[in-house]
């Protein structure tokens, strides 16, 4: 939480006190001449002394953050001796933008959402390139407010907040300037196949990628455990991690949630033998399911109904995971890296170069989407979730292969090249599994639409109001029930300035 110009200390503890879930183990506030930072601190990274707002040793600047800084050891091993007050990653960021100035919040390779403040009354707020993490602001009236969650903001300010758009950042003299993209522009567009498919040299980068993308992302000075879904894209982090964890003397916990018999709970549980994890089930019933779902849409702050659908398990799965681990390693990504979605093997996509632009337009939108409703799920519980697959250098790596080897040509199924990188990795059954939406594996998808569709026949939606013009049209009765909760929740915000919707419901 920050703001700056005529500052309301009292609005702005209450707008912090609103989103304390995201940091229960600490509360800081800095109040200084226009300007304001508080922040809720999830301890993982220098536990006993990363308190925020950090400053500097002359006490000339000071910031606050959400999430991580992947980089910060090699950036602070630059610094002088004593110029560091403590072992945070969000420390670096705050020397990286005092000795470059504001472009240097390029260098940070990480996900995160900074907020900083100098003596001068200086001010600088960044977001990460992927948006991974949430921001969302208010200007005007002489005061501009930024917050993570919708629910930050009060009622007055509520038809003025707007998603801040990811890789950009604000400053007190410059408003909003782009410092990066979600997509590096030098790997648009993918190089042609000069082969009609990969060789082993291929394979070996896109593994390689794939394992140091996990491995920076379980820095943490505390638990590390992985969402197990069952389907490829987490079984492979888990794989990954798992032998991490051993190298360390260690063993990676795993999370798996479905309704009895569910094909994501007898796949996780085939997977977590297999790599040897200390596995965690969470078996939910059809009535947890429909009990969960006005909670799923209030913490995720969306009604589109695919993400509400995978909301309600990874919520439940999140509450039981919050009480072993702080950090959980998730799949997200992979699918937009490697066409993993049917839709993306349609006659319309088709075309090499046409596929290429989806998977760069899907992982630009994803902020929005799937990266929404993951930050939201875990952060309700005070649970950080990481995304390896959304590690910018493996991002690289995947959108500079040739499109076509993405596709499913000569009876491949997808992301076919992914599966032959990991071979041995995984029973072979599991690796080539074919893919199952999370939502539906879990067994939640099925008892939400039942539910929905007794629910709007039978008019209980909760005097569903008639849909405002800043909304899209809602396109089934999944999405009316679900928008009768947001909109109970969240009257007053504007859904075509904060929120972005599936192609289809």
């Amino acid at each position: 939480m920050a703001a700056y110009g005529d500052v309301d200390p009292e609005k702005c503890e209450r707008m912090l006190a609103r989103v304390r879930h995201r940091g229960p183990d600490d509360t800081g506030i800095l109040a200084v001449d226009g300007a304001w930072l508080g922040h809720q601190r999830l301890s993982i990274i220098d536990v006993s002394g990363g308190h925020q707002p950090l400053t500097d040793v002359d006490e000339t600047a000071w910031i606050v953050g959400n999430g991580e800084i992947y980089n910060h050891e090699r950036l602070t091993s630059r610094l002088p001796d004593g110029v560091l007050r403590s072992g945070s990653d969000t420390e670096a960021a705050l020397h990286a933008v005092m000795r470059g100035g504001p472009a240097a919040v390029a260098t940070l390779n990480g996900m995160f959402a900074i907020a900083m403040v100098t003596a001068d009354g200086g001010g600088l707020v960044a977001r990460d390139p992927m948006g991974v993490k949430p921001l969302y602001w208010v200007t005007g009236g002489g005061v501009t407010l930024f917050a993570s969650e919708l629910r930050a903001f009060d009622d007055e300010d509520r038809p003025r907040v707007e998603a801040f758009p990811p890789g950009s950042l604000w400053t007190t003299g410059a408003g909003v300037v782009r410092f990066a993209d979600a997509v590096p522009v030098e790997v648009r567009p993918a190089r042609r196949a000069q082969h009609e498919t990969w060789d082993n040299v291929v394979l070996d980068e896109v593994r390689d990628a794939v394992v140091a993308a996990v491995r920076r992302r379980m820095m943490s000075d505390v638990g590390v455990g992985v969402f197990l879904s069952g389907g490829l894209d987490s079984a492979l982090v888990a794989a990954v991690a798992a032998r991490e964890a051993r190298d360390r003397g260690e063993v990676l916990p795993t999370f798996a949630v479905g309704t009895a018999d569910s094909g994501d709970l007898v796949a996780a549980a085939r997977v977590a033998e297999h790599i040897g994890s200390e596995h965690h089930e969470v078996l939910v019933t059809a009535d947890a399911i429909a009990e969960a779902l006005d909670e799923a849409v209030t913490v995720i702050e969306h009604f589109d109904p695919a993400l509400v659908r995978s909301a309600v398990p990874n919520l439940l799965l999140a509450r039981e995971a919050s009480k072993a681990v702080k950090v959980v390693l998730t799949g997200e990504g992979a699918d937009e890296l490697f066409a993993g979605y049917s839709y993306t093997h349609t006659e319309e996509f088709a075309d090499p170069d046409a596929l290429h632009a989806e998977l760069v337009r899907s992982l630009e939108q994803l902020h929005g989407l799937n990266l929404q409703r993951c930050d939201r799920t875990t952060m309700f519980y005070g649970l950080e979730a990481r995304e390896p697959f959304l590690d910018a250098a493996l991002v690289r790596t995947a959108l500079a292969l040739p499109p076509e080897w993405k596709q499913c040509t000569g009876g491949r199924p997808e992301k076919a090249l992914l599966r032959e990188a990991f071979t041995g990795w995984l029973p072979e059954d599991l690796l080539w599994r074919g893919k199952e939406q999370f939502g539906d594996g879990s067994g939640a998808g099925t008892v939400l639409a039942v539910l929905a569709a007794e629910k709007v026949a039978g008019n209980d939606t909760g005097a569903t109001p008639e849909v405002p013009a800043h909304c899209w049209p809602l396109r089934s009765d999944e999405e009316v029930l679900y928008f009768a909760i947001w909109n109970r929740e969240f009257a007053g915000i504007r859904a075509d300035a904060t929120l972005q919707p599936f192609a289809t419901a």
